[in-house]
């Protein structure tokens, strides 16, 4: 490679990573602990179910205990589990019938306990697992600056990794064997950064561009809405496959016998290993009441694979079908893809936890760059006017990252004393405790002082977190483990595992003459 070429690569890198280093670690950490989102969220309530995706309820009971409540006929039902909780998504959209009453015209959204059968609202349902899930692309942020923030901040960080593999790629392999821990800080910080991003290169490329996608797709998507569609948003997700076109209203109530359940256990058992997710019934009550029962195979089965079944209920009969084995499409595939890369969804724990690792691993090649920035600009050439301004903007850098660790730890302490948390205190409490922590790092001047203060910290508060537990519920880790309760479980031995390695960590780090220059 050429100088001129090396230059202009070596300034994106560094210009990019920069300017979106601070962002794109809280991108990063929040995102690692995403993964186990449902896992923190059951850990919270204190549930353990079967780790599935399934929508594992008797319809008709389900049915039944929303109808007490709020009158069905003619509406569009939709039942959907996205994610592994006891509690499904409910969508009523409004009764079609010209006679309804003026609350059957009002559509309705919420969360049902599948157990208890006890419905609440986004706010109600809201823990901690959901607040660090949409913390990873800035949700808390007002729509849509948060999700398009996110979405460029993944963006810019895809040049950094790209432009990274170009300037180090005639010694990418050796570079990967050489940490030079005894040498100067500026080469620490590089043989870190170099070796651990050469590490977890697929896993930074892959959320890079998946990330990217999902946040600023919209931007792709709305040329093509406006062009083509007319603007038509309904008439484009029919066709990309997620509504169905609508079915007219019959106004004939059905009078023949039917149980909805039955239909979605004959689903349920068409296909091998296949999981129901998405119930929808159209036309509920009427004599043109159709049913529309999708989900996914197993991914040990089929790494994706969507699968549909619409019957309609007056003849009992299959109108359509679409065979996941044999029926899948580009589409379904390319938006499945996407989806299960990006939520590391299809290898269990096993690959959750790896994937959490390598999160990790991208918070530090963050934090090893922004040193590599700082002490690449304190030569002596330099004058101490831009050199002190250069120290102040890593102390506020290192500040707000290095202080999400004992926040996020204190928050499922208080989280889990207590439950339940409404989102708008989870909201206040992270935000200025973490506020207040990152303004006391600038103010004590003292980075290597943060670094330490942040890991003993958050290894004393996470060694906390199952004790909380246990003194709350009475549910010891070693109590859930005996009685299979995995998730409540996992998230205990996770704190106690992540913490003794923070810990570690901690007392392994040794001040030098040139941290203390930092």
């Amino acid at each position: 490679m050429n100088n001129r070429n090396y230059n202009i690569f070596f300034h994106t890198h560094t210009v990019s990573g920069i300017v979106i280093s601070v962002v794109l670690y809280v991108i990063f950490f929040a995102g690692s602990f995403s993964f186990f989102k449902d896992d923190i969220t059951n850990w919270e309530r204190n549930e353990s179910v079967a780790n599935s995706k399934a929508i594992s309820v008797n319809t008709e009971n389900l049915l039944d205990s929303i109808n007490k409540e709020t009158n069905l006929h003619g509406r569009t039902i939709s039942i959907s589990k996205h994610s592994i909780q006891r509690r499904v998504n409910v969508s009523l959209e409004e009764s079609k019938d010209s006679l309804a009453s003026k609350k059957d015209k009002e559509g309705k959204f919420f969360y049902l306990d599948t157990k208890t059968f006890k419905q609440s609202t986004y706010e109600e349902s809201y823990s901690l697992g959901e607040f660090l899930y949409r913390l990873h692309f800035l949700a808390q942020i007002p729509y849509p600056v948060g999700y398009y923030l996110s979405g460029f901040v993944a963006l810019f960080f895809l040049f950094a990794t790209v432009t990274g593999v170009l300037l180090h790629w005639n010694k990418i392999v050796s570079a990967f064997y050489v940490f030079r821990p005894k040498e100067k800080l500026k080469t620490l910080w590089t043989d870190t950064h170099t070796s651990l991003g050469v590490l977890s290169l697929p896993f930074q490329f892959v959320y890079a561009v998946t990330g990217a996608f999902f946040m600023i797709k919209l931007l792709v998507i709305a040329p093509t809405l406006t062009a083509l569609y007319e603007g038509d948003q309904k008439k484009l997700f029919i066709e990309l496959g997620y509504d169905s076109p609508p079915r007219e209203f019959g106004y004939k109530p059905l009078q023949a016998p039917y149980h909805i359940n039955d239909f979605v256990v004959d689903a349920q058992n068409k296909w091998k290993d296949f999981n129901v997710t998405h119930i929808e019934i159209e036309n509920y009550g009427d004599v043109n009441m159709h049913l529309t029962v999708s989900g996914q195979l197993a991914s040990k089965q089929q790494f994706t694979g969507e699968g549909k079944l619409v019957y309609n209920i007056a003849s009992g009969k299959v109108v359509k079908e679409k065979n996941p084995y044999t029926q899948t499409t580009y589409l379904d595939t390319v938006k499945n893809l996407l989806y299960v890369l990006h939520f590391a969804n299809y290898g269990g724990y096993s690959l959750k936890i790896i994937s959490f690792i390598l999160g990790i691993i991208g918070c530090v090649v963050i934090i090893s760059g922004v040193m590599i920035w700082l002490v690449a600009r304190q030569k002596k050439g330099m004058p101490e006017n831009k050199r002190r301004f250069n120290r102040r903007v890593v102390r506020v850098y290192l500040a707000i990252c290095l202080s999400m660790y004992p926040i996020t730890a204190l928050t499922f302490i208080v989280c889990k004393a207590f439950y339940p948390i409404s989102q708008s205190n989870i909201y206040t409490f992270y935000f200025v405790s973490w506020l207040l922590l990152t303004v006391f790092f600038i103010i004590k001047r003292n980075d290597a002082f943060t670094n330490k203060f942040s890991l003993l910290s958050g290894s004393i508060l996470g060694f906390l977190v199952p004790l909380t537990n246990g003194i709350v519920t009475g549910n010891w880790f070693w109590k859930t483990f005996s009685n299979n309760q995995f998730q409540v479980f996992f998230i205990d031995a996770f704190w106690i595992i992540l913490a003794s390695t923070t810990l570690y960590v901690t007392f392994k780090l040794k001040p030098t003459k040139q941290s203390k220059l930092v």
